[in-house]
């Protein structure tokens, strides 16, 4: 499956144009026909920052991404490609490359926010990328993070609880991973050797107090530590000397700084393994054409004026994606009854019984397909679609039946017709050989197979429309006496009679069949509606489960961090007592 996936380069998917984002219709298509699901990895950084290059490394390739080799920046909007995953095979691996922030060129800071919002959208594992050490700097950089809560909704409408809609955020949001370019100290704190992750965490940490100042320095750390619900931090020492960057496109890696390589290949080990597949609320998968989806109406709704909202994000899929359910369970139906159908058939039951087996086919081909069907209304299209094909087929099977029946009568019967015509049975004795004639002609009609449901109806329309004919004959029949005359046709009538109720009889149940067959129908859609609610109620208390935890377990170090904070204090309170207590007295001097 991964070998489907051609893309020799990487293609702009979101243009931003004069301040307007557009989306690219060459780059959806190529979203479009990738049928796996997708790890998505987007970067965000300062521009000449050295983004592109760690993602040319993820991409398995030494160019690209453009790098550029000056001051000025060279990626504009979003550059998507679009790879093998290396170590997941059936995934694809999206890169997404994003133009550098706070260009002096644009002077646009609101554009800037779009951009960054979308890499989070977007992605499964979002990277920041930034110059030298985690300080107040980089930290006021990160400004971007602190204004998601005015850029991005998770709710179509505010929750009736009155809790803040950024708190569902972390049930949603990508993977965060910090790398420090071009970093030059020593990972030590207190003469102790620390982990670049624990280099982040003290650096999330937050002050305690409430003035402006405080709250400044907080914000960002904050929105951090709330928002994202896994955090990594990557350093990496300068490739190269300064000189040579602007080659670096080129260089091997033999030419390059060994730590730095080193520290690149730890750093595309951890994306390969650790990046999740990009999924959305309700633990769907998203694959390339949802990924397509998702852009189109992220872009959509930013250029109208409004916030992205991962609900109408959902909401819009399920929109997509149901029809398309719906579409692709009327072609199964389409295509079995089409390989197994043969019209006429010889009883209404016969129909029915196979459109029920495919009908239910059909219905779970349905329910795989579609997720989100508020209120079951594809569901409820679906089976109003398939009622219709049947009563369809019901009528279509009557008009073969009929047009069989007619035409084998015309053969059977046209001789006889003739011979009418010539006068034969114009004679004593032609009304018995008329009638026995048409016995003859009857049983040869009945004995021919598939004639369908129509048999019996259309043979009776016939006789009846022949009865004249009959009459003149049995009236210029001169041999018949009176009374063998009524007895004829009293056995005739009473034939005609019988005909009558036996086609009445057959219409009665196939009413019934018909009747029983929607019942059946209605309790196919309840079954697989009820299994398809368990399923989506198992699947939402999992994932509000696993919020709850990831929630917990934020509060949790929070308060363990306050504690280990208030101990270190209190030591350090003890240990100048102790001082105080250990200090000498002066002996007092007697004059």
């Amino acid at each position: 499956m991964a070998s489907e996936i051609h893309m020799p380069g990487p293609e702009c998917l979101i243009e931003n144009t004069n301040g307007r984002l557009l989306v690219n219709p060459k780059a959806l298509k190529i979203l479009s026909a990738i049928r796996q699901p997708v790890v998505v990895v987007a970067i965000v950084g300062l521009y000449r920052t050295g983004k592109s290059y760690l993602m040319n490394k993820l991409a398995g390739k030494k160019k690209g991404f453009s790098l550029g080799s000056t001051v000025q920046a060279h990626t504009k909007g979003i550059w998507m490609w679009c790879v093998p995953h290396p170590k997941r095979p059936n995934h694809a691996l999206v890169l997404l490359d994003t133009e550098g922030l706070g260009d002096v060129e644009k002077g646009d800071n609101q554009n800037d926010s779009w951009i960054f919002a979308l890499a989070i959208l977007l992605s499964s594992t979002f990277v920041y990328n930034s110059m030298g050490t985690i300080n107040q700097q980089a930290m006021d950089q990160l400004h971007y993070v602190t204004e998601l809560t005015d850029k991005i909704r998770a709710r179509s409408s505010p929750d009736v609880d009155g809790v803040e809609d950024s708190a569902d955020f972390v049930s949603f949001f990508p993977d965060f991973v910090w790398t420090l370019r071009d970093f030059s100290l020593d990972l030590e704190t207190d003469g102790k050797s620390i982990t670049a992750d624990e280099y982040l965490e003290n650096s999330l940490k937050l002050k305690k107090g409430t003035s402006p100042k405080d709250k400044t320095f907080n914000l960002p750390r904050l929105c951090i530590r709330k928002f994202f619900p896994k955090k990594k931090c990557f350093i990496f020492d300068q490739p190269t000397h300064r000189k040579k960057l602007n080659q670096l496109e080129e260089l091997c890696d033999n030419e390059l700084d060994p730590e730095f390589v080193q520290q690149a290949a730890v750093f595309c080990s951890y994306i390969f393994s650790n990046s999740k597949t990009k999924t959305l609320s309700g633990c769907i998968k998203v694959d390339g054409p949802r990924l397509e989806t998702l852009v189109q109406t992220y872009v959509n709704a930013i250029n109208s004026g409004d916030l992205p909202c991962m609900e109408n994000a959902v909401l819009a899929l399920a929109e997509i994606e149901n029809s398309a359910a719906v579409k692709k369970a009327i072609a199964h139906y389409d295509q079995q009854m089409g390989q197994k159908l043969q019209l006429p058939t010889e009883t209404l039951q016969e129909l029915l019984d196979l459109h029920r087996a495919t009908e239910k086919e059909a219905i779970e081909v349905f329910m795989k397909s579609s997720f989100k069907d508020i209120d079951q209304l594809f569901q409820k299209d679906l089976a109003a679609q398939l009622d219709k094909k049947r009563d369809d087929f019901c009528n279509q099977n009557l008009k073969v039946s009929s047009d069989r029946c007619s035409a084998l009568l015309k053969d059977i019967f046209s001789p006889l017709e003739e011979d009418v015509k010539q006068g034969i049975y114009s004679k004593s004795g032609g009304y018995r050989f008329f009638i026995e004639k048409m016995q003859e002609l009857k049983k040869k009609y009945l004995q021919e197979p598939r004639k369908g449901i129509q048999a019996e109806e259309i043979l009776q329309e016939y006789l009846k429309s022949k009865e004249s004919v009959t009459d003149a004959i049995l009236q210029t029949d001169q041999t018949l006496s009176e009374k063998e005359k009524l007895i004829e046709v009293e056995r005739v009538k009473a034939e005609s009679a019988q005909a009558a109720a036996k086609m009445l009889e057959e219409m009665q149940i196939k009413n019934q069949q018909m009747m029983e067959q929607k019942e059946k129908s209605y309790q196919e859609h309840v079954k697989q509606l009820t299994e398809k609610m368990e399923r989506d109620r198992a699947q939402l208390l999992e994932e509000q489960e696993r919020t709850l935890v990831l929630k917990l377990q934020e509060q949790s170090r929070l308060l363990q961090e306050g504690f280990q904070e208030e101990n270190k204090r209190l030591q350090n309170e003890i240990q100048n007592l102790q001082k105080k207590m250990e200090k000498p007295r002066h002996p007092c001097v007697l004059s």
